[in-house]
């Protein structure tokens, strides 16, 4: 078999990658002139030179390919072009390749995002028939990636893996949050509980890869997630007995993250760079529900997942620990 995998430099795409390979896959990875390939170096892949939008490139990989695995996507953007560009255009550019020279293709598997349903209206977990309201334009800008692969149902077998927050060794995010309880300091936003789904990212990438060779109805969605939702305040009990440290709870009012996410906005207008946090992702970060059920994918996939939160939270401590990333 043989898979063709956008984003595969990345975090969640080189752990898909090391899967594929495990499985048997012949592999070929998008990889831009500017990515780097350390977490793929020395392993039996294909490279295709190019991006989401260097047509020739994907015209000659995808030809030959079983499956398409489209991982790759915008989560920082400067403007709403930047996340127009890298999210919805190139899934619709790739799709459009994807049918025209591989209409025998077994499966298109578009990675997307919980965010695209926007937060929990209750305290219910979202399910696969909850009607999208995103809520930030790289949510809109995902959302509208997904209808673009549906417009193809009917012409290829396509398939939508949703994902909630995503943790593990090689990630980036939340490392930030590992550093800072290790200096001490737990932040919590809010002074009321949130709750949401974090899955480790091995976890994810076997349900992305179920998606894909399992039997599915042409444009059905899943919700790769975890088996429950966690509060603040588990997270950082767990995070605290992986790390054996004690931090100090500190919790930020909600005015206090929009201050700060105003203020960065401004002053990164006057720059390059992308800041981490912006009005919109305080939107995102002050909601008490980001939340939902991987029932379906149970059901339908045979998806199970490995880690518990704290099992993966250790997986990923000791990782950084044996990378030099944590002293």
């Amino acid at each position: 078999m043989k898979a063709f995998v956008t984003g595969a430099t990345g975090f969640v795409g080189s752990h898909l990658v090391d899967l594929l390979l495990k499985e048997g896959f012949e592999v070929l990875c998008l990889k831009r002139k500017t990515s780097s390939v350390k977490w793929l170096e020395g392993k039996k892949v294909t490279f295709v030179d190019g991006d989401l939008y260097s047509n020739d490139a994907l015209e000659n990989a995808i030809k030959d390919v079983d499956y398409v695995f489209h991982v790759a996507g915008v989560v920082k953007a400067k403007n709403q072009e930047g996340f127009e560009k890298g999210n919805n255009l190139a899934t619709k550019n790739l799709i459009e390749i994807t049918a025209r020279v591989n209409p025998s293709l077994k499966k298109f598997v578009h990675v997307s995002s919980l965010a695209v349903c926007g937060p929990n209206p209750d305290d219910n977990p979202l399910t696969e028939d909850y009607i999208p309201k995103p809520m930030t334009t790289y949510a809109r800008t995902k959302r509208e990636a997904e209808k673009e692969v549906l417009k193809y149902r009917d012409k290829i077998p396509v398939v939508i893996v949703r994902p909630p927050a995503i943790y593990g060794p090689r990630d980036t995010e939340i490392f930030i949050y590992f550093k800072t309880f290790k200096s001490g300091l737990n932040s919590i936003i809010g002074f009321k509980d949130k709750y949401l789904s974090i899955i480790h990212v091995k976890d994810l990438v076997q349900g992305i890869y179920l998606a894909g060779i399992k039997e599915t109805k042409s444009g059905d969605i899943f919700f790769i997630t975890s088996d429950k939702a966690y509060n603040w305040d588990e997270v950082g009990s767990i995070t605290s007995r992986v790390m054996d440290k004690k931090a100090i709870k500190l919790r930020i009012p909600h005015f206090v993250v929009f201050t700060v996410g105003g203020i960065m906005e401004f002053i990164y207008k006057f720059t390059k760079s992308v800041p981490t946090l912006n009005v919109e992702k305080c939107f995102d970060i002050t909601r008490s529900g980001w939340f939902a059920s991987n029932q379906k994918a149970k059901d339908k996939l045979g998806f199970r997942q490995e880690f518990t939160l704290e099992e993966g939270f250790r997986n990923t401590y000791e990782w950084y620990k044996k990378e030099g990333w944590i002293k």
